[in-house]
Order: C-alpha cells, then structure tokens, then sequence
C-alpha cells in the first residue's frame, strides 16, 4: 500500500495562510497588498501579523518566564518599530507612542515583546543599517527599559507617571520638525479644497481618496449624526457630539497590514468654541484580531460575550492602553459592519528609522519603545483588575526575578530566529504571489 497522506510544507502553510487572510479583499486592493508585501521582508512582517499569531500561540517559550493569568493584560497586537510615532492635537499637544490599537487583544505580555523585537531586526537591517553585533545590543536596551519600567511601578510609581523623553536625541529634533511641518492647517490643505461657496470639501483628486455614491454618502452622515455621538466617552464628550457634518470621502489605499478593509475621512465641523473648528474624523472597518483565530473555542465565546462587536472591542483597547486617549474615539455601524470612529490627528507621523544617525541614537529611541511598551502593559493590566492594579508588574518580576540576562537571551534568541523564518517566508511568498516591485 501507497502511503499518501504528507503534510504541508511550511511554504504551502505560509502561501494558504495568506490567501485565506486576504480572500476578501477585491483583486485590485489584493494586488495593491501583495505588492506592498513584495517589497521587503519587513513590509512582508508588517502585512502578515495573522502569521505571527499562529506561530507563536501558545510557544513553549512563554511559559519560561510567563504563561500566567497574572502575566495577561491588554496587548497592542500588532507591536512593530514603525507602529511609533506622533500623534495629538492642538488641545492635547503633541505625543510620541503607540496609538494603533486595531489588533489590540488580551493575551501574555511576551507576545508583544517577540513581535516587537523581531521587527528591530529586521527595520535595523533595513533601514538603520545596523550589524546583528548591535541590533543585539539595541534589544537588550530595549528589554532593559521595560523592565526597568515594570520596576518603578513596584516601588510606587504610576503608569501616568512615566513620560518619553522628548528633550533627548533623536526623537526631540525629530518633534521640533513634526510640529513645524504639520498641524491642523497643513492638514486641510492636503486633504481639502474650496467649493463655489468657499466651503471646505475633500479634494478627490488627491491619489488616497475615492468618492461615494449618494447612497453611501447619504449612510456614513446619518450614521455619524445619529449612532456615533452616543458610543463618545470621556471629558467633553457632549461638546465633541456638537458638529456638523461637512463631506466624507473613501479613504484609499492606506497602511499595509489594513489594506483593502473599508475605510472613510469625514470633515466635521464643531459648533461650539474649541481650539479647532475642523476636525477630520477617520472612520475605519473593525474586525477580529489575528489572536482570535488562535483561541480554544470557550476562549472564543468568552471574547464574544465580553465585546458586542470589535469596534467596542478597540474602544475598549484604545481607552485602555492609551496615556493620551482621543476624545473623538468611538463607533458606527454601516449594515452589518463595524466601524471605529477617531479624529485623525494632524500630527501624525512614524520615526524615519532610515534617518537615523547611528547606534547612539538607535540605543535611544530602543529605551523609549520599551518605556512606552511597560507603561501601556501596565495600563492595560489596570484596566482590566481596577481593584488590583498592580498584579501583572508583581506577577512578571517575580516570573522572571533575577534571571533577566537569561530572560534578554530568550528575547534575542527568538527576535532573530523568527526574522530569519520572516526573511524565508518573504522569499516563498515573492515566488509565488509576489509582483515586479519585489525588492524595490
């Protein structure tokens, strides 16, 4: 007898596991995607966090130093170098961090940490042009910070309490030329032109934007006139339900990982005395995290019970992990889909890691990320255990206690392990479905 039966290779696994993930989308923003993805291996990791998820979901490596109830909190869920950056508003002022909480789930913390010191190696490799001898050493200073966070918390100090350097080099020239170039402003006149009333309306001949039908357009200004002020939350949230909707448009094109989900800008106009009388709202499709896929089924019908949809799911996400949340931040429904609703700010701006100016300034923005990556962890933790807020920091110093060389060694050991498997993975998927920009 002919044995038949082989299990798939890892490059059939890779190529299935995308196509599936991408079945949805239309050929055109299919293509659009896999051209984005065929450009490095970085772009590739950035496009396929579904892959991560199911690569690392319940690794044995996470029970060395983790693996607890106590060592789950509120996770970004897409952690990567280019997911830093500004963001904020005239009343807020400006900020760095991370403020895109679309694949945000509740899960161990050493996920984040694995995804996001696997995307310094290959952004170091990319873009910094740093040897592996000091992509190493950036990790450790990464890992150190977050630990180092994690303790001051123990000796009292709260997550609002711990603050990015901004004064410090890279990221204070970086600042400095943000809020030169950009602003409310600036914004407008990208996005917007006059129409023959001298009124605001989106410039559909810009290369990201796409105009609506009038049934369309008719829905989203219903839905953000009628469902949309009710989900706002937090200080001055009636002032913010007070506008007027000016036009929308179809969002186009945008980011990689989100490419070809629906998406909308809305120019609102503030009827009460604010700092900015426009504001443009981003309107954007919410679906399940990658981590979802992975989950036992109770663990699944638990996720359901506890979110009445995923655009609650990252409201939720967004209030919880961010030290600056968006007084705009809620949700609308079109049909049966969900949409998140946020102000997109006018600063908004990734760190050009390609502009960096050698391993001292590369080591320092490391010990911002991990600064930020603690403080949003143990936000995260808070909101979760209000009642004991500081479960996770003790349950993850006392995991780990006085082995943290041992701990950094894993970290490393996995960052260029799994960028190695992203690297070959990218290679297999530009082979099969990868286009002519491959290697651009």
């Amino acid at each position: 007898m002919t044995f038949k039966f082989r299990r798939a290779s890892r490059r059939q696994l890779v190529i299935d596991a995308i196509d599936n993930a991408n079945a949805s989308l239309s050929d055109t923003d299919r293509a659009r995607k896999y051209e984005k993805m065929s450009r490095s291996p970085y772009r590739f990791f950035r496009g396929t966090n579904h892959l991560f998820w199911s690569d690392v979901w319940n690794d044995w490596r996470s029970y060395l130093y983790g693996g607890l109830l106590d060592s789950q909190t509120w996770l970004q869920g897409d952690a990567h170098v280019y997911n830093h950056g500004v963001y904020g508003d005239d009343r807020q002022g400006m900020h760095y961090g991370m403020d895109d909480f679309d694949d945000a789930v509740i899960a161990d913390y050493q996920y984040d940490l694995w995804r996001h010191t696997a995307s310094m190696v290959l952004d170091a490799e990319e873009n910094a042009d740093l040897s592996p001898a000091k992509t190493k050493r950036a990790i450790r200073h990464f890992l150190t910070s977050y630990l180092d966070t994690l303790a001051k918390t123990a000796e009292g100090a709260s997550p609002d309490d711990i603050h990015v350097a901004y004064e410090e080099k890279p990221l204070s020239s970086f600042m400095k030329k943000v809020e030169k170039k950009r602003g409310v402003p600036r914004q407008l006149g990208k996005w917007f032109v006059e129409d023959a009333n001298g009124g605001l309306i989106f410039d559909l001949e810009a290369n990201k934007l796409g105009g609506l039908s009038a049934a369309e357009r008719s829905q989203i200004i219903k839905a953000l006139e009628t469902e949309y002020p009710s989900t706002l939350s937090g200080s001055g949230e009636h002032e913010r339900a007070n506008f007027r909707v000016l036009d929308v448009a179809r969002r186009l094109n945008a980011g990689t990982g989100s490419l070809g989900l629906d998406r909308f800008y809305a120019l609102v106009e503030s009827m009460d005395d604010e700092i900015d009388t426009h504001v443009l709202l981003d309107i954007k499709q919410q679906t399940r995290p990658p981590a979802y896929e992975c989950m036992t089924t109770r663990e699944k019908r638990r996720w359901r019970e506890a979110f009445e949809h995923e655009a609650h799911r990252h409201f939720e996400a967004f209030y919880a992990l961010s030290q600056h949340p968006d007084g705009y931040l809620g949700w609308l429904s079109l049909g049966d889909t969900w949409f998140s609703v946020r102000r997109r700010s006018p600063y908004k701006k990734d760190f050009p890691t390609h502009k960096i100016n050698g391993f001292k300034d590369y080591r320092a923005l490391t010990t911002q990320w991990g600064r930020i990556l603690a403080r949003e962890h143990m936000r995260g933790a808070a909101n979760l255990r209000p009642d004991d807020p500081g479960y996770f920091h003790r349950a993850v110093t006392a995991r780990i206690g006085v082995d943290r060389e041992a701990f950094k060694s894993v970290v490393v050991d996995f960052a260029f392990t799994y960028a190695e498997c992203v690297r070959r993975d990218h290679q297999a998927f530009v082979e099969e479905r990868g286009t002519s920009a491959a290697g651009s």
